[in-house]
């Protein structure tokens, strides 16, 4: 296959919310998708200098262990996944609301003004002008309560950005959607090689397509489906995914992202 995996994606496969991730599983199985252990090993450094994992034991005898650090981090993105389907499912209609949150940090802590910024444009907040962020999401429960200091927040359903009072117009000229239908491209190609070429075993077929949900999304501020105009592309891409996903599982016996990609789609 012409596709490529980050060791990464394997890593984070293994780590269950608690308990230990033994590395000989996670080396073999990186083997089987055509990784080398030194780049798993390098992987595993950066996750360590992160915060996220301890190592306990050396070599394939090791285990990997989630900081709360990590595990916090993982479970932002397990919920950012639950959310995207439980909007493609109807469960998250827009309120109707734009909030706006404005950040006013003392230059003397920057590395906090750099922290909320992060977490906000992760979250899919988008600048609108010096230290002011808009979402058409509620995004407090994203930042640490210490962060809550220095944000002035307001809420409003008549926004008008730049002259433009349409809130289709406003998504699409602060989120456009033709960089989001690039980023699921590599879903659409994962699932076209996979097809294709039914020798790669269902674990690694697994790894295959989380990586390219994960490329994908990483893109994808989820904007409310009320904002789109006609079909969603991410969201019939995302229903492939679903579909192949859950065959996958089913072939693997759920042996590796245990709890961490729910087979029904219903409770995401």
């Amino acid at each position: 296959m012409k596709l490529q995996l980050s060791p990464r994606t394997v890593i984070e496969a293994f780590l269950p919310f608690e308990g230990e991730a033994p590395l000989a599983d996670i080396y073999d199985t990186a083997n089987l998708a055509g990784i080398a252990d030194q780049p798993v090993r390098l992987a595993v450094r950066r996750l360590i200098v992160a915060g996220d994992i301890t190592q306990h034991g050396r070599g394939r005898a090791g285990t990997l262990i989630l900081t709360s650090a990590g595990r916090q981090r993982l479970e932002f993105d397990r919920q950012s996944l639950a959310f995207a389907f439980a909007q493609d499912a109807g469960h998250a209609p827009w309120d109707g609301q734009w909030r706006m949150i404005a950040v006013s940090v003392p230059e003397r802590e920057r590395s906090i003004r750099d922290s909320i910024r992060r977490i906000l444009v992760d979250a899919g907040a988008v600048t609108v002008s010096t230290g002011l962020y808009l979402s058409p999401h509620e995004l407090l429960e994203s930042l640490p309560p210490q962060a809550h200091t220095y944000l002035t927040m307001a809420t409003t359903a008549n926004l008008n950005y730049q002259g433009t009072t349409d809130p289709i117009e406003i998504a699409e000229a602060l989120w456009p959607a033709g960089p989001i239908f690039d980023a699921y491209s590599a879903i659409s190609e994962t699932l076209h090689d996979l097809s294709i070429d039914t020798s790669v075993v269902a674990p690694v077929r697994q790894l295959y397509l989380a990586d390219a949900l994960e490329r994908a999304m990483r893109h994808d501020p989820l904007v409310p489906l009320e904002l789109r105009n006609g079909t969603w592309l991410p969201r019939a891409i995302r229903a492939e995914w679903v579909e192949q996903w859950e065959s996958e599982w089913k072939a693997s016996e759920g042996a590796i992202f245990q709890g961490w990609w729910p087979t029904d789609t219903q409770n995401m």
